[in-house]
């Protein structure tokens, strides 16, 4: 049979069916993007500036991935992002978190180390009197019902910790620590050990 001899309904409904198919195939791609999207605006929004994803040279010819560098009225935050859902149990001397989801448990090496350590570098790099602190932050998929250390937060309360300061707020901070940002953003490479 010949595409002559085919009825155009049928060509017309075949194509439709190819179409629902690869829209319900691509749906799921979308959500996750948007998702994704979505919570990247929510940890930019408290930022005047931010540098995603960069390695920053340790002093020691090493290098350390930062997931996000922020440029806040608090100073510059160094924000290290995970996503895991479930309740999570983890605390400052605690070796190992542990994350029970649905019928499962796992555990995952203590994060504040790390943070630690990335602080420590962003600090040598900014300078003298250059106010950095470190989060954890965690998506809003996890809890903590224990609580958590001061250092970890949830992506829900970033802005009640780092409130968006506004155009002229955002003026003042570029002011007084334009030149400490200036160094970072020197210092930053792309990193190709991006997460997301």
């Amino acid at each position: 049979m010949s595409l002559d001899t085919v009825p155009t309904g049928w060509l017309v409904a075949g194509g439709g069916v190819l179409a629902l198919g690869a829209g319900a195939a691509l749906y799921p791609v979308w959500r996750r993007y948007r998702a994704r999207r979505a919570l990247l605006e929510r940890i930019r929004a408290v930022a005047t500036a931010y540098l995603q994803d960069v390695l920053l040279p340790d002093g020691n010819e090493g290098w350390f991935h930062v997931d996000f560098l922020l440029l806040t009225g608090a100073g510059i935050v160094v924000i290290d992002l995970r996503d895991l859902p479930g309740l999570i149990f983890g605390s400052e001397p605690m070796t190992e978190w542990t994350v029970m989801h649905k019928h499962q448990r796992s555990t995952f090496p203590n994060p504040l180390g790390p943070l630690y350590d990335r602080v420590a570098v962003v600090r040598g790099l900014a300078g003298d009197g250059v106010p950095v602190e470190g989060r954890i932050v965690f998506t809003d998929r996890g809890t903590f019902p224990k609580g958590h250390p001061r250092a970890v937060t949830r992506l829900g309360s970033l802005t009640t910790e780092l409130p968006p300061l506004g155009s002229l707020g955002s003026e003042a901070v570029l002011s007084r620590l334009g030149p400490a940002w200036e160094r970072l953003t020197a210092a930053a490479s792309p990193s190709p050990l991006r997460r997301r």
